[in-house]
């Protein structure tokens, strides 16, 4: 057990010193069983948050991320984190102004996280396969750049389902009612 968490931690900071060696502007750590993202890596970037536009955290066991991991990295412009245990976002996710597309698919969200609706510049946001039921239509409906967003495989009630058509200038892509998910 020591050996794999010592392989898993080794992997990280592998990943991490590539990125800080390469001046990269991703940073990916999927994959490498996470469950809160590492207080250590904030000092190893630190004169490079700026630059980094890409973090992947997908499929590691995070549920939840700090307001610090936001507004650290406020030039990011595409968070991947599908295939975790996410239910919430913190408030200040609204720091990130410059993200274009966010993936939270195959998450826990029962609600909508609204605090999406704030970026300027999100064009592209997927939450397929959580458990949402209710949309904020208007809130998305006023999203000066949102161009698609993903809600398959959602229990989303009727009035989502009616309303949204008529008032949206996006796509977006939506489940027939009552289908399940494909299994894992």
């Amino acid at each position: 057990m020591l050996r794999k968490m010592g392989e898993a931690v080794a992997r990280v900071a592998r990943k991490v010193n590539e990125t800080v060696e390469s001046d990269s502007d991703t940073l990916d750590l999927a994959e490498c069983k996470l469950v809160s993202f590492p207080i250590g890596i904030y000092k190893v970037l630190r004169n490079v948050t700026d630059q980094i536009h890409l973090i992947t955290l997908a499929n590691n066991e995070l549920k939840s991320l700090t307001s610090k991991f936001m507004t650290t990295f406020c030039q990011l412009q595409e968070l991947r984190l599908e295939g975790n245990f996410l239910h919430h976002l913190p408030n200040e996710v609204s720091a990130l102004q410059h993200l274009k597309a966010i993936d939270l698919s195959r998450n826990q969200f029962h609600d909508f996280p609204e605090q999406l609706t704030t970026l300027p510049a999100l064009e592209t946001i997927n939450l397929e396969e959580n458990e949402i039921v209710d949309v904020p239509v208007e809130k998305l409906a006023a999203m000066p750049a949102l161009r698609s967003i993903n809600l398959r495989f959602n229990p989303l009630n009727a009035e989502v389902r009616v309303i949204a058509p008529p008032l949206i200038k996006f796509d977006m892509l939506m489940s027939p009612e009552g289908t399940r998910a494909p299994p894992p």
